[in-house]
């Protein structure tokens, strides 16, 4: 009984203390592992909840990642956005204006996927329809030829002048003879509606974390109704 007591005190004493922060070592990368585990299945199958979709990213990240903007800070509503997705867009919908290192919005990205129903939401829930970026959603919606989309963007405030790095406006990044050139160019000499210009700024003043109080103002139903843009 005492072979292996006496076999331990007789090993140097670093040794030991190696034996000992090795054994800290390996709980501690057990639990990372763990803990990381977790997270992807998480994100694959409650955040994605689509296994063919999580396997299309995993695919992507290992084998050649996204070609042209990086994948590792792009949020769950940045995905959302820009597949379309309106259902997981709406259990998001808190994270509206958060950005990318490139300062890309989950607005640009569906703006970019040309998504009018995510474009929606995402402006009604105060996303900027500006960006941090130099390409605006504007921008994004011209290059896409997205009329409804490139609509509704200026109804919620967009600059129709806006220039990209390029120093491009929106009309001169849509196709040419497009449907959402001729809308653009049409609206560059209209003036903006005074009503318009009050609602932009009555929602720019109640600021983002109230729009959801606006059906609680004193204010009758038409006059509600108009500044949550219904």
């Amino acid at each position: 009984m005492s072979e292996p007591t006496e076999e331990l005190s007789n090993k140097p004493f670093v040794a030991r203390l190696a034996s000992v922060y090795l054994s800290i070592l390996a709980l501690f990368c057990f639990k990372l592992f763990v803990k990381i585990s977790l997270n992807l299945l998480t994100y694959f199958y409650i955040v994605r909840g689509n296994r063919k979709e999580a396997a299309r990213i995993s695919a992507e990240f290992y084998d050649h990642g996204q070609k042209h903007r990086p994948w590792a800070d792009r949020s769950p509503l940045h995905d959302a956005a820009s597949q379309g997705r309106l259902l997981a867009l709406k259990t998001l919908i808190s994270q509206v204006n958060a950005s990318t290192i490139d300062g890309f919005t989950p607005l640009f990205n569906a703006c970019t996927a040309g998504s009018v129903a995510c474009t929606e939401i995402l402006l009604e829930n105060g996303a900027k329809p500006q960006s941090k970026s130099l390409d605006s959603p504007l921008h994004a919606a011209a290059e896409k030829d997205c009329t409804a989309v490139a609509k509704l963007l200026l109804d919620f405030g967009a600059d129709i002048n806006a220039r990209n790095a390029a120093l491009q406006r929106p009309v001169d990044v849509a196709p040419a003879s497009s449907p959402t050139e001729g809308f653009l160019l049409i609206h560059e000499v209209k003036p903006r509606r005074l009503g318009q210009l009050c609602r932009q700024c009555i929602r720019s003043c109640v600021g983002r974390d109230r729009l959801r109080l606006l059906p609680n103002l004193p204010l009758p139903n038409r006059l509600r109704s108009y500044l949550r843009y219904q």
